[in-house]
């Protein structure tokens, strides 16, 4: 609510309830908007209406009258929910509730007292029968007016302040003195919100509101606070620095929710929440100068007015209301909140309070549906309404636009139709009833029934009837949300209406058929022919229907067959039922005739189907006995005695005259009244009023036991007579049941078998096993049953007493073939296929096929089979036929098929009988099938299959042909299309003239031929004199000019009109105006152009086409001032035709001289040209002179025409002739002798000329400059010569420019010689004259430019020469140049020569790196090594160590320490490579070794010897001599054990080596020669080192096998992983499973030291032995030295080597011994030579 309407608008009212002070302690407004209740300190309530008129007061009344009146003050008061009731909360700790009626001054009585322990400080009444209410001792209560019991809700320590609601009623929320606030709920409604203690306030919250987004608390304190839901502050306005605010003692928020108010001292401040911005925005406060404190508000449950009670006694009422608007002058809406509206009927006085109950802002109200219906929209809901009954909805919507139709014919439910969807919404309920899909949204096919007519039993009854589409109608539960029927008609539905109770749909098709469904059986039934009118009467199931003259009235709908016809003459237009008579109303001629029907009838029914007995016995009373009213009573009491309604049965017996049965009833009646007011309840359970009604319908047996339940004391005496009773009168089978019931089973069935029942006595004997042992008793029951032909119970008692023949026999002759089956199965098991089939016979003769099928399959015999198949096809099991058909062989199955197929045939399964016919070898049937069908596309396809093409083509045309014979067109068309004859298709539609779809089959099979078809057509239809039709073809040929010329040979003008304007562009339509109006001609013809607004555009088309006698007919009678223009256009037309005398004539006539001067000076006839001018054109004189010239000058007499233009006074134009003309010199004298002041311009000009025309301009410059050097004039010969330009020949230009310098060096000065020769020298250059330019230059001693011009001449020696001889300083200069212009050519060869090391720089640049390398190779060893290096590293960058190890094999590895990274890098590229562990990768092994020796030699002669490069180098040479040595190894077998300890012994140097790879290469060689402790430890140290590298760390590795040994512990952490996946696994393998073998132990060998057999070290003594040169071992003994120091053998080991080399002849082997002799100085004395 906006506070500027509450200050603009709310203009309040004072009620003035006493003088002098009276505070007013609380207020409340009724739930239905009628009553106010004020109450003050006097403890009175007074009671005013909705506009402020006291109509009513009572005073209350204390606890206990000794105290006296004046001992308390009532503290709360609130309405009940339906508005008779106040419940008045007092301090004298008690609650009174007053009943005060409805109406004003009703008397007031106390209905409800609840006493309490403690004052009543707060009240409320949310709901029905539940008050609650706030005590002094912080309790929160509840109490029940229906139980007169109160409760407590929760309890605190804290004085209760304040209590108040949530919107709804289900929530409540307290208050306390120690500004505690709780919540608690009856019921959440789904929020989740939780309840308890909420927040704590500042101060105690006497003003306390909960809003529908928050809950807002204020006090003493001056600031009000919002709190969110579940406690956290929202807002807070802070007025406690507000020198005019008191604090705030009440508040309340409106019934919407939205907005709160809050009372204090002359002021009321309103808050309203903000839905976009989700907070609460203060309105202007509303002060009222002397209002004093608010004590009180109250806010009217409409939301539209607001009370304030102050201190003094006042209350303020305020109109609330954020808007008013008037609908259609009979409607108010009023908008009291964003989601409230209040609607008032302006005429009745009537209101209904429109509102969102989910708090969205009610957007714009409609009132439709003759102005009964409400409408309005939220942003998520739609809201509907009833203002007659004040029913109102509000269903979640989401918004569509507002493309909603809204259908009001159903008084109970909206029907609103959206985007081809129903949905049903019944007044009242917030949910939509349902919601179906369907595109007729016509009333009349749509029928909605709820609980029309309320139905005994039935508690909801709500149905729809909908068109799903225009042949089926759905049928729809809406209570329970489901289909219950479907109709599909063959015919288009164009009427429905279900009847009031739901259970029977009428529905009328396009036919005019009327069709009754009955939906719990679902049987449709046709009831009428040609029906015109039909209509339910209205609160009954009684029919009206008019056939032609005939007035049918079905009054039993359940018989639809019994009819009852009147004959009428007019039209039945409606029904009228009312004052007890129903009338059908006829209209005949102009008079309106009623036709009454049979009211008994109509109410008699209704009532009897809708269980109302009450009603149908009120109206039997009224009518007359008749046979017909006897039958109704009859009937009655039948159904009442069904019912119970054991008083309606009385008086229906009365009414019959059954004086004995009225009198047992009414005796009967009283037993139950007098039950039924003794003990309540109904009287009609009562055992004795059970006992005399079955007695009353002859159940003495139901009596019997009634009476027995409720042990009767005559019942012995009674049982006795009744046997002697039924024994006297024959009644043998009562009296052997009553034996049988006393347990005399014996004497039962002796009695059973007196009266002929044998079945009755067999099945007692088999109930009791006493009475089997009876053979005799047996046999007489067996004779009985079988004498009686009763064999199922016969063979029943012979296998009871075990004779299984007997008991087969009986069931074989009784039929019981399924005990017979059971009995088999046990006892005679080859008995069981034959008693199967002998069943299904049995079955097949009852008629029970289906039934039979089942029996023949278990039967299961060729015959049997057969049997099957026959019964599946008559009981029309068509699966389960074909699944058995299925089972047999092809030629028993072949004759069924085919009978199956038809069943599916008239089904349209069209696909499975196709399927069916071709396993019966029948698929001629399939093709007849499908063209019966009209499905020639799949006939075709099975056609094409089993039948030649020319076979199907030669069928298909023959059949098409005699559809054309039957008028089958469409048929015809598809039969010649599927077998691929378009042609004839289209042949037979000409034929028949049916030109669309021809045009149709062309357009889809000849579109090429599809314009000239049209055109063809349009003429053939013109010819017939079809000219519209015809006008469509030639259209659509794109011949709108053919239809005009139709239209005009036609003399159909405006046609012809009509289609240029539509068809003919922009100008074609007034070309056929002008057409018409020439036919017409004269005034007609103007009155028609000006009719279509085209005399203008008419004229000026007639002059175009030369129609000039036309033009000038229409413009002297219509258009005179155009008569010039068409004179104009004639003269322009005659000299276009060449008569120039009338075209002369013409011109004057259109006052157009001058272009009669014109055409005669273009036809060049001067005479005549002047002879006009002169008489009618003056000023054309000079241009005819001028023109005569021009003609002179064509003719090359320039001397004539001079004359001319000068007598036409024009010499500028003379001399513009002569320049063009290329004639300066007589330019330049015409020029000197009449316009001289032009000359100087004229001769800059001719110079300019003579510059562009080229080499002619050009030999007239150079003559010029000649004629000045002759002259002497150098100066301007120079100028002259310079302005030559490259005129195509270069020698005379480079001649003039030479010229111009050779006179500017001899005759000018030499500033000016200088200028010249800087301007031809770079002139000179550009046209590739540099020796020219450069002598130039050196003629003014301008050395460095003719350097410079011999540089870009390339003529380098002479640059040189120049430089030389001349200026030594430019040597330099021209080299530089020289190598420059080389490198940029790229001729390195040619710049080796000049700078070799840019030339080498050169090649590293281009990549030839061979070139560059060979080139060095010529050069110093320093220069050499350089460009190796580059090489090497651009090799290693490019992955290709072995190139880059090659290259320092092949030059040598000098001892450079910026080449030690490239050493290392190679080493470390080499190593870690895969593939090197073989004897192929010797060489590789050998160059590194080779190259890492002379690397090692050169450091030893350097300034690096013994530092640590060295060294390492020297480790680097031993580690690639093991792996050389191993590789040499492994290409001979008995070396295999040196190349494993070599693999070893490289274990120590992991350091440099890759660990993983070098552990895994030593555990392999290990396990290769059996050693496999050290195969395990290594290979178990490769897995542990491969889990490293992938967790990145080598932290977790355990070094305890290496303990003690030389191999080191802290080793580089390898990038990645060195051995491929699959070996990995295979390792992993090995190792997990000899970890499993106990045989070995985790230990490394060990030697005689006690160490590690291939450690160097011994770990004890700190002794370091030598290593082995052949295997890397520790040399302990028999050791062989060298002459290098450090260098040794072990003598086994060296042996073993040359005798390998001895028998092997291996060259690698050979290779390790010559590099061991470089190395080591030479090898020990031997007798062994290389080979």
């Amino acid at each position: 609510m906006h506070i500027e309407h509450l200050s603009k608008c709310l203009v309040y009212a004072k009620i003035l309830l006493k003088d002098g002070a009276a505070k007013v302690t609380c207020m409340a407004w009724s739930q239905n908007n009628a009553k106010f209740a004020v109450c003050t300190v006097d403890r009175v309530v007074l009671l005013y209406d909705e506009h402020g008129e006291r109509r009513d007061k009572f005073s209350t009344k204390p606890a206990d009258m000794k105290y006296g009146r004046k001992s308390y003050m009532v503290k709360g008061m609130a309405f009940s929910p339906d508005s008779t009731k106040i419940a008045i909360g007092q301090t004298d700790n008690i609650i009174y509730v007053y009943k005060i009626g409805e109406d004003w001054g009703d008397k007031k009585v106390i209905c409800n007292k609840f006493i309490q322990t403690s004052a009543v400080t707060s009240l409320q009444w949310p709901a029905e029968h539940i008050i609650v209410f706030g005590l002094a001792e912080g309790k929160v209560r509840l109490a029940n007016t229906k139980t007169n019991k109160s409760s407590t809700i929760y309890g605190t320590d804290s004085y209760v302040v304040s209590l108040t609601t949530n919107s709804s009623g289900k929530g409540i929320l307290s208050g306390h003195a120690d500004g505690t606030i709780v919540r608690y709920f009856f019921d959440d409604e789904g929020s989740g919100e939780s309840q308890g203690k909420l927040v704590n306030h500042p101060c105690p919250p006497y003003a306390l509101a909960w809003a529908t987004n928050s809950i807002v608390a204020a006090g003493c304190d001056r600031r009000i606070v919002a709190y969110g839901k579940e406690g956290h502050v929202l807002q807070t306005f802070d007025y406690s620095r507000d020198p005019q605010e008191r604090e705030f003692t009440t508040a309340a928020a409106s019934p919407g929710g939205q907005s709160v108010v809050l009372g204090s001292y002359d002021r009321l401040r309103v808050l309203n929440w903000s839905p976009r911005r989700s907070i609460w925005e203060e309105a202007k406060p509303k002060e009222i100068a002397n209002l004093y404190t608010v004590t009180a508000l109250a806010w009217k449950r409409d939301g539209s007015r607001l009370c304030a009670g102050t201190l003094c006694g006042g209350v303020e009422q305020f109109d609330c209301c954020l808007r008013r608007s008037i609908y259609k002058n009979k409607f108010e809406l009023t908008y009291v909140g964003p989601s409230q509206v209040i609607v008032k009927n302006l005429s009745s006085g009537t209101r209904v309070v429109l509102k969102s109950h989910y708090g969205y802002e009610v957007e714009e109200v409609k009132i439709l549906g003759k102005e009964r219906y409400l409408v309005a929209h939220t942003s998520d809901t739609l809201l509907l309404g009833d203002l007659n009954t004040n029913r109102l909805s509000e269903v979640a919507w989401q918004g569509s636009g507002g493309n909603e139709k809204y259908f009001f014919e159903n008084e109970n439910v909206c029907m609103i139709f959206n985007a081809g969807e129903l949905t049903l919404v019944e007044y009242g309920s917030n949910d939509t009833l349902g919601s179906v899909r369907t595109e007729f949204m016509n009333p009349h096919l749509i029928s909605v029934r709820i609980n029309e007519r309320r139905q005994r039993g039935m508690e909801d009854n709500k149905k729809l009837a909908y068109l799903v589409d225009i042949k089926t109608i759905a049928i729809v539960d809406l209570t329970g949300g489901y289909n219950i029927g479907t109709i599909s008609h063959e015919s288009r539905v164009d009427w429905l209406e279900l009847n009031e109770t739901g259970h029977k749909l009428l529905f009328r098709d396009r036919k005019l058929r009327l069709h009754l469904y009955d939906i719990e059986s679902c049987s449709k039934t046709m009831i009428l022919n040609f029906c015109s009118y039909v209509q339910w009467v209205p609160g009954s199931d009684v029919l009206v229907a008019q056939n032609r003259n005939s007035l049918c009235v079905w009054y039993n709908i359940e018989a639809p067959e019994r009819v009852t016809t009147s004959s009428i003459r007019g039209d039945v237009v409606g029904l009228e039922r009312g004052g007890g008579k129903t009338e059908v109303m006829v209209t005949e001629g102009v008079t309106a005739v009623a036709y009454t029907l049979d009211e008994g009838l109509i109410e008699f029914g209704t009532a009897i189907d809708d269980g109302n007995y009450t009603r149908a016995t009120a109206f039997l009373e009224t009518l007359e006995m008749t046979p017909e009213t006897e039958a109704m009573w009859k009937t009655l009491s039948k159904l009442a005695l069904e019912a119970r309604q054991l008083h309606i049965a009385e008086r229906c017996f009365s009414a019959l005259g059954h004086v004995a049965k009225a009198r047992f009833l009414h005796e009967t009646n009283e037993i139950a009244d007098q039950v039924s007011r003794e003990y309540g309840g109904e009287g009609t359970d009562f055992y004795q009023v059970r006992a005399r009604l079955a007695m009353l319908e002859k159940n003495y047996k139901l009596a019997e036991m009634i009476f027995l339940e409720q042990g009767h004391p005559a019942l012995e005496k009674l049982r006795r007579s009744y046997y002697q009773w039924l024994m006297d009168t024959q009644q043998e089978e009562r009296a052997g049941e009553l034996q049988e019931s006393q347990g005399d089973g014996l004497a039962a069935i002796s009695l059973y078998l007196k009266a002929g029942l044998p079945a009755k006595a067999a099945r007692l004997v088999l109930a009791r096993e006493e009475l089997l042992a009876n053979t005799e008793l047996v046999e007489n029951i067996t004779a009985a049953l079988i004498k009686g032909e009763l064999y199922e119970r016969a063979g029943d008692l012979f296998e009871k007493i075990r004779n299984p023949e007997r008991a087969l026999e009986c069931y074989c002759k009784g039929s019981a073939f399924m005990k017979a089956v059971e009995l088999a199965r046990l006892a005679f098991p080859v008995e069981v296929v034959r008693l199967e089939e002998a069943w299904g016979d049995h079955l097949v003769q009852q008629k029970q096929l289906d039934a039979a099928i089942n029996h023949y399959i278990e039967a299961s015999s060729a015959r049997c089979s057969i049997k099957a198949i026959e019964a599946a096809l008559g009981a029309r099991q068509w699966k389960k036929a074909i699944y058995i058909l299925d089972l047999q062989d092809r030629n028993t199955a072949s004759k069924y098929y085919p009978r199956v197929a038809q069943h599916y045939a008239s089904l349209q399964e069209y696909e499975i009988a196709e399927e069916l016919y071709i396993k019966g070898d029948r698929t001629k049937d399939a093709i007849d099938m499908y063209t019966r069908a009209g499905r020639w596309e799949q006939a075709h396809k099975l056609a094409m299959k089993c039948m030649r093409p020319e076979d199907v083509s030669v069928l298909y045309i023959t059949q098409a042909q005699e559809m054309e014979k039957q008028g089958k067109y469409r048929e015809a068309e598809r039969l010649y299309v599927t077998v691929e004859e378009p042609d004839l298709a289209i042949t037979m539609f000409k034929k028949h003239k049916l030109y669309d779809d021809m045009i149709r089959l062309v357009g889809k099979h000849h579109p090429d031929l599809l314009s000239d078809t049209h055109l063809h057509l349009g003429k053939e239809l013109e010819a017939e004199g079809r000219l519209q039709e015809a006008e469509y073809h030639y259209l659509e040929a794109q011949e709108w000019k053919a239809t005009v010329n139709m239209y005009r040979s036609n003399g159909l003008w405006e046609e012809a009109y009509r289609v240029a304007k539509a068809h003919g562009g922009a100008n074609a339509h007034k070309h056929v105006a002008y057409l018409w109006a020439k036919s017409l001609g004269g005034e007609s013809a103007v009155r028609l152009l000006t009719k279509l607004g085209l005399l203008e555009a008419a004229v000026d088309h007639a002059a175009d086409n030369c129609s000039f006698e036309f033009a000038f007919e229409l413009s002297r009678l219509a258009l005179k001032h155009k008569t010039p223009e068409i004179h104009l256009r004639y003269a322009m037309y005659l000299e276009d035709e060449g008569k120039f005398e009338e075209a002369e004539a013409e011109f004057i006539r259109a006052g157009k001289p001058k272009e009669a001067v014109l055409m005669f000076v273009h036809n060049q006839d001067w005479e005549a040209a002047q002879r006009v001018a002169e008489a009618h054109d003056p000023d054309s004189v000079a241009e005819v002179l001028v023109g005569q010239a021009r003609g002179a000058l064509e003719e090359k007499d320039f001397q004539k025409a001079e004359g001319l233009l000068l007598r036409a006074q024009r010499p500028g134009l003379a001399l513009n002739y002569y320049k063009e003309a290329g004639l300066w010199s007589d330019a330049l004298r015409i020029c000197k002798d009449y316009v001289p002041g032009q000359l100087e311009a004229l001769q800059e000009e001719y110079e300019r000329e003579a510059t562009k025309k080229g080499a002619r301009g050009m030999e007239g410059l150079v003559d010029q400059a000649r004629q000045w050097e002759q002259a002497g004039e150098y100066s301007r010969a120079v100028d002259c010569y310079l302005k030559v330009r490259d005129s195509g020949s270069s020698s005379l230009v480079e001649k003039c420019w030479m010229k111009a310098a050779e006179l500017a060096i001899k005759f000018l000065p030499p500033q000016r010689s200088l200028e010249v020769v800087r301007v031809v020298g770079p002139q000179l250059i550009g046209i590739g004259k540099h020796s020219a330019a450069a002598e130039l230059y050196l003629n003014l001693d301008l050395v460095k430019e003719a350097i410079d011009a011999f540089i870009e001449g390339e003529e380098w020696n002479k640059a040189k020469r120049v430089a030389k001889e001349l200026d030594p300083r430019y040597e330099d200069y021209v080299d530089q140049h020289y190598k420059e212009f080389l490198k940029n050519k790229g001729k390195v060869d040619s710049l080796v020569g000049v700078d070799v090391v840019a030339a080498l720089d050169l090649y590293v640049e281009q990549g030839q790196w061979d070139k560059c390398i060979e080139t060095a190779t010529k050069q110093n060893y320093q220069i050499l090594h350089k460009y190796v290096a580059l090489y090497a590293t651009h090799l290693i960058r490019e992955g290709a160590y072995s190139q880059a190890l090659a290259l320092y094999v092949q030059h040598g590895a000098p001892a450079n320490p910026q080449n030690f990274n490239i050493y290392k890098r190679i080493f470390t590229d080499m190593v870690s490579s895969p593939g090197t562990n073989s004897a192929e990768a010797y060489h590789n092994w050998a160059d590194l070794r080779d190259v890492l020796f002379n690397l090692c030699e050169n450091l030893v002669k350097s300034s690096e010897a013994n530092s640590p490069a060295h060294e390492e180098f020297e480790t680097m040479l031993l580690i690639a001599h093991y792996y050389a040595t191993r590789s040499a190894a492994q290409s001979v077998k008995q070396l295999e054990t040196v190349a494993a300890r070599l693999s070893v012994s490289l274990l120590r140097h992991t350091q440099l080596l890759p660990a993983d790879k070098a552990f895994y290469e030593a555990g392999l060689a290990a396990k290769a020669v059996g050693w496999e402790n050290m195969a395990f430890i290594f290979l178990n140290r490769f897995l542990d080192l491969t889990d490293a590298i992938e967790e990145g760390t080598l932290d977790a590795l355990d070094h305890s096998d290496f303990q003690d040994t030389d191999i080191p512990f802290e080793v580089p952490l390898p990038a990645k992983q060195h051995v491929p996946e699959a070996q990995r696994e295979e390792v992993r393998d090995w190792v997990l499973t000899v970890s499993m073998d106990q045989r070995l132990e985790q230990v490394l060998p060990r030697d005689e030291r006690g160490v590690y057999e291939a450690s160097l070290v011994a770990a004890s003594t700190g002794v370091q032995a030598l290593p082995c040169l052949i295997t890397g071992y520790p040399i302990l003994r028999n050791k062989i030295e060298f002459k290098r120091p450090g260098k040794a053998a072990n003598k086994d080991n060296w042996n073993k080597f040359l005798m390998a080399i001895k028998t092997s002849h291996s060259p690698v082997c050979q290779d390790v011994l010559k590099f061991i002799s470089q190395w080591c100085g030479g090898l020990p004395s031997t007798s062994f030579s290389f080979q």
